[in-house]
């Protein structure tokens, strides 16, 4: 009988290991690395300049977790991590809201050095990435393309600006670079919130444009061959001629409804377009709509054009959806969260009364799965897990990590009382595996940023007034 028991706990230790394994082995690959950043997971605001907003890494898990918090007055949307494994922020202040550069102690999270840069529009202080030297890639309010490295000297470190490249006879007078990213020749790709599309040689500062005449207010994704950018009318794929000069491949216009809905910053797309796929991870490029009253998921097969092979409402388990958030997209699956009511404490200059003017938010994530013969998709799961930030998978460990928020996340006042707790959500099901407090009010509001995995398992969250720290217990 004992061992007819040891026989059946070993079975289903068996089962539940090999349950554990399929979950992990479910999504993935990785992005293609590309030359020109960082590793994977730590190099962009998205992790990887596929924009699949996945790590390599494994996070704090869903055990006890210790935090601490580095105040910085800024709101930190981007923070990477390069070789050396030393964390840069890109923030922007809250009062003046000028872009500032941060070097973290990967110890402590302690502030080792700062830069500020030239103050351009809101968007422009967000998007930037960190190359294989461990150089912040950024463009600054006077639309000079900077190299800001990281250097240790006397014992103090500092940042310094290593290279700056002006691309402002190619921008428009009162236009400014929103997003930002490395193609695999070298070249750079940028967008400008007025729709102009180009590439830069930076060894001869030669810079070739297309004009959309659309807006851009989400950064862009790169790879091999294929660079794609959500204006607020379309979802364009381009390569580039031989001179750099970016070329069309095809236009997908979407559904941008009938205005900005409430928790989105711009009329149109609230997504960044990532790349993903069961190959190579790059078969197909997705993007969120602004439908009303739920907005679509979109999916198109990146050699197939603009039909989409995918278009489904998500979110639908509440009256209305909407999102800021870039998806997470690995494999054959996408995960897309509702921020629809979430409050900013800023607009952009110019951005358009919501439609309706206000909402409460609801929160809550969907995911969905592109179907076996890689024709259309099905709906896997909703869940009413209440993110407050852009979630990441972890395909080391096979969890979802987030910030989550309860109580009231209206007025500011009333925001003051709102509470936030570390989040672990199973991809396979949607529902929580864990939450640990982190505490009340505007101190941790992570403002719907995505938090960023360290090779050693340390998560840091960027938040309205610094950054995070999370470590194992």
């Amino acid at each position: 009988m004992t061992q007819e028991r040891d026989s059946a706990m070993r079975l289903r230790t068996t089962l539940s290991v090999l349950t554990a394994v399929a979950a992990l082995c479910a999504f993935g690959p990785l992005p293609p690395q590309n030359p020109g950043t960082a590793g994977n997971g730590t190099a962009t605001m998205h992790g990887d300049s596929a924009s699949s907003d996945t790590t390599p890494y494994a996070g704090p898990g869903s055990g006890p977790i210790s935090w601490s918090r580095t105040a910085l007055a800024s709101a930190c949307p981007t923070v990477v991590i390069g070789s050396d494994g030393r964390p840069v922020a890109l923030c922007t202040t809250i009062f003046g809201q000028t872009p500032t550069v941060h070097l973290l102690d990967p110890a402590t999270g302690a502030d080792l050095a700062s830069l500020a840069l030239p103050e351009g529009s809101l968007f422009g202080g967000v998007y930037a990435y960190l190359d294989a030297s461990n150089a912040l890639v950024v463009v600054d309010g006077d639309d000079d393309l900077l190299r800001i490295g990281h250097h240790l000297s006397g014992g103090a470190w500092s940042l310094t600006v290593d290279r700056s490249t002006s691309l402002a006879g190619a921008i428009p007078s009162g236009d400014a670079i929103v997003g930002l990213s490395p193609g695999w020749d070298g070249r750079i790709w940028f967008a400008t919130a007025g729709g102009v599309i180009g590439t830069v040689d930076t060894p001869t500062g030669a810079v070739r444009t297309l004009v959309t005449g659309e807006g851009v207010a989400n950064s862009i994704s790169t790879v091999p061959g294929h660079t794609a950018v959500a204006t607020d009318h379309a979802l364009y794929l381009l390569g580039e001629a031989p001179d750099g000069t970016p070329v069309v491949d095809w236009r997908a216009p979407y559904d941008r409804g009938p205005g900005r809905k409430p928790g989105q910053l711009s009329w149109g797309t609230g997504a960044t377009p990532s790349f993903f796929g069961p190959g190579d991870g790059t078969a197909y490029v997705t993007l969120t709509d602004n439908a009303a009253p739920h907005e679509n998921l979109l999916v198109y097969r990146v050699a197939g054009g603009p039909t989409p092979v995918c278009s489904t409402p998500v979110l639908t388990q509440y009256p209305e959806s909407g999102t800021e958030d870039a998806v997470i997209a690995s494999g054959s699956s996408v995960f897309v969260t509702d921020t629809y009511g979430y409050p900013y404490p800023a607009l952009p200059a110019g951005a358009p009364a919501s439609v309706p003017a206000s909402a409460s938010f609801d929160g809550g994530m969907s995911r969905v799965d592109l179907n076996p013969d890689g024709d259309g998709c099905h709906l896997v799961w909703n869940s009413d897990v209440k993110s407050a930030a852009l979630p990441r998978l972890s395909l080391a460990d096979g969890r979802i990590y987030t910030l989550t928020v309860a109580g009231p996340t209206g007025s500011l006042g009333a925001q003051t009382f709102a509470s936030y707790s570390y989040a672990t959500v199973d991809p396979a099901t949607g529902a929580p595996l864990s939450r640990s407090w982190i505490g009340l009010g505007l101190l941790y509001n992570p403002l719907q940023m995505t938090g960023t995995t360290a090779p050693d398992g340390t998560l840091y969250q960027g938040t309205e007034t610094g950054v995070l720290r999370l470590t194992r217990g």
